[in-house]
């Protein structure tokens, strides 16, 4: 088992402590808005009775104030300005000293080292204004795992005080790059959502492009030159074991896997011409599902299985088209100026993010799966590769900002604001957004 795919265990105990949970939050912020005031809260570092677990504790706090500042929606207080100071968290705060750095939430909470290989963690969200516990919880594991910890507490408190589910504790698999730009090394690499624990997978000695993680997050799919024609492949996380996806006459590119996991959906090119197949990873049946004489490429399951988009030239210039899973029922849904490419669905089925090219710039953008509704959320010299957060509420790409420079990933909001770069080691492109690890 590699330390990459080394399966954290972490469990979460759902208590009341002390004090009753209200039936509603008082707090909640509308993140659908496109220009927001961040929420102001206050996250004191988590209290200890021995120097390892203040410490750790400490560490804990810090990447919260980190994973929710970078989020956009929340401006964690400075701890210099904090008037109490918290031993214990089964005691009410002074919610008038926070209220008096106008502070609206509060999060407490204290670390117990039970022995060398198990810790306890407990935390308290308050609603300040209120005077009200909006949730307490209690998490147990070990301490190198303190990591995760922190990423689960900001994924409660980002859907306690936002209604959506969090996506703090995930991980992104992209492709690491270097080398000069006649001779670049392509290898697939991975890190936290945070840009944490980066770590490559393969050597480099063979290209691989377009990774894609499957529903467990314990599986990518990717396209390599390893065995001369350029094929899909499987990595297993867990393992480290790679195998070739099928024996393909010719070459395959472009894969995902379907929302349940049990096929992957790819261009293959015979004859000159690119077509959408799937395969069964069951079985290893596969089944063609066009058979236009264009190029169509980059195929996107919806959520729920039933429809694909994928991208084709068929109508003289790339376009977005929505096909039934059979492959019945195509039709075009992008009819504004530009070529469009790299459609991917939103985890939520109420979008679908692109690559548009028009008048030698680059955007991502978003729209419905009617094809109405276009936004355009970046503009750059070259933005491409849009990859889905789990929640549907944030967007990475690849980003060139200028000619000769390199590639790095960046991430932006749905609503257009919060753009951001992500920390990689090095160049960086293809960006895939894993779901929650379990």
């Amino acid at each position: 088992m590699t330390k990459t795919g080394k399966t954290m265990r972490i469990l979460l105990t759902f208590i009341i402590m002390t004090f009753a949970l209200p039936a509603w939050a008082t707090l909640e912020i509308d993140i659908s808005k496109g220009h927001l005031d961040p929420m102001p809260i206050a996250i004191p570092d988590f209290v200890g009775s021995s120097d390892p677990e203040r410490e750790i504790g400490a560490q804990i706090a810090a990447l919260i104030r980190a994973n929710l500042e970078r989020s956009g929606l929340f401006k964690p207080l400075d701890p210099a300005s904090f008037i109490e100071r918290q031993n214990n968290i089964n005691v009410q705060p002074r919610f008038a000293d926070w209220r008096i750095i106008k502070s609206d939430a509060l999060l407490s909470g204290r670390l117990v080292m039970e022995s060398d290989d198990r810790m306890r963690i407990e935390f308290r969200l308050w609603d300040v204004l209120a005077e009200t516990q909006l949730v307490g919880l209690q998490l147990a594991t070990t301490p190198e795992n303190w990591r995760r910890i922190g990423n689960k507490i900001s994924d409660v408190i980002y859907q306690k005080l936002t209604g959506e589910t969090g996506y703090f504790d995930t991980r992104i698999v992209f492709i690491a790059e270097s080398g000069p730009k006649t001779d670049r090394v392509k290898r697939l690499a991975i890190i936290d959502q945070d840009g944490a624990n980066p770590t490559f997978l393969t050597s480099g000695k063979y290209t691989v492009l377009t990774p894609r993680f499957s529903p467990t997050a314990q599986q990518i799919t990717y396209m390599s030159y390893a065995s001369r024609t350029p094929s899909v492949f499987l990595f297993n996380i867990e393992t480290g074991r790679q195998e070739v996806l099928g024996d393909f006459p010719g070459m395959t590119f472009a894969p995902r896997f379907s929302p349940d996991g049990t096929k992957v959906i790819m261009s293959l090119v015979q004859g000159g011409n690119s077509d959408i197949w799937v395969m069964d990873l069951r079985t290893r049946q596969r089944q063609r599902l066009t058979s236009s004489s264009a190029i169509d490429t980059s195929p996107s399951f919806s959520p729920d299985g039933s429809r694909i988009v994928f991208n084709s030239d068929r109508g003289g210039t790339p376009q977005l088209y929505v096909m039934n899973a059979d492959g019945s029922g195509t039709h075009r849904i992008s009819f504004g100026k530009g070529n469009y490419s790299a459609p991917v669905w939103s985890p939520r089925g109420d979008l679908i993010a692109f690559t548009k090219s028009l008048r030698g710039k680059f955007h991502i953008g978003v729209m419905r799966p009617e094809g109405d509704v276009e936004r355009i959320l970046t503009t750059a010299y070259l933005d491409e590769g849009p990859t889905w957060s789990p929640n549907g509420r944030v967007l990475m790409f690849t980003r060139e900002p200028r000619p000769g420079a390199g590639p790095h990933i960046w991430s932006i909001d749905l609503t257009g604001a919060n753009l951001r770069q992500v920390s990689t080691p090095g160049d960086a492109s293809d960006p895939a957004w894993s779901p929650l690890i379990q």
